[in-house]
Order: structure tokens, then sequence, then C-alpha cells
């Protein structure tokens, strides 16, 4: 009986955060490995702007509830240019008040955490 508490309490927090709307461990990426403009994104984010779309810099939702739970506010999202698109395209580099930046490249289905 033991060991069945003991895969009960494994089962449960595996499937915990696999639920827990944070990137696991395994989706990082550096940003060297960025494609060339997202890494021009995120230095015009560090540097403050100035951004090419007007949408850049708004408030980023979290309502897929991909990315770590934090109040309305803390992200906030900038367009990584698409080659061949003449919109917005579906990449976009979200960063938070906390320093930490994720990389999307299907529109917010995915999310992969930038490591500088």
């Amino acid at each position: 009986m033991h060991h069945c508490w003991r895969f009960l309490i494994v089962l449960l927090l595996t499937l915990g955060s696999a639920f827990s709307g944070s990137p696991s461990a395994g989706d990082w990426i550096a940003a060297a490995d960025l494609p060339p403009e997202a890494r021009q994104t995120l230095a015009l984010i560090q540097r403050g702007g100035p951004f090419p779309y007007n949408r850049d810099g708004v408030i980023f939702n979290n309502f897929e509830k991909r990315l770590p739970l934090q109040p309305r506010g803390h992200y906030r999202e900038y367009t990584v240019k698409t080659p061949g698109r003449k919109d917005r395209g579906p990449r976009r580099i979200i960063a938070g008040r906390d320093g930490a930046y994720y990389y999307t490249a299907d529109h917010y289905r995915t999310f992969r955490h930038i490591r500088e």
C-alpha cells in the first residue's frame, strides 16, 4: 500500500507540472540560437525601443496560461518580424517585469524561455 501512495504523489506532481502553464525545463532557447529577427527584437526591448510596430509593448494577458501566472500587466508583447509577411506574423517575444523573456514562433501556442 505504501508504494501506491508514493506512485500517486509522483503522478500528481508530474501532472501538476504538465498543466501548470509554465514552460518546462526543456523549453529553453539560448538568445544566440534565436532567429536573427528575434535577436534584433530582444536588443530593442533591452534598449527600450524605438519599436517598429505600434502594438509593441502592449500588455500580454496570458489568457492561454502558457506562461507562469502573474498579475495583469506583468507581461508585455513585442513583434518579431517574419520574413515574407506583410502583417505582424506569428512570432513574438514576451517580456516579464521580472526580466524573463519568452519566444513564441506560433502565436502563443508554445513558448520557449530565452536564456541569455
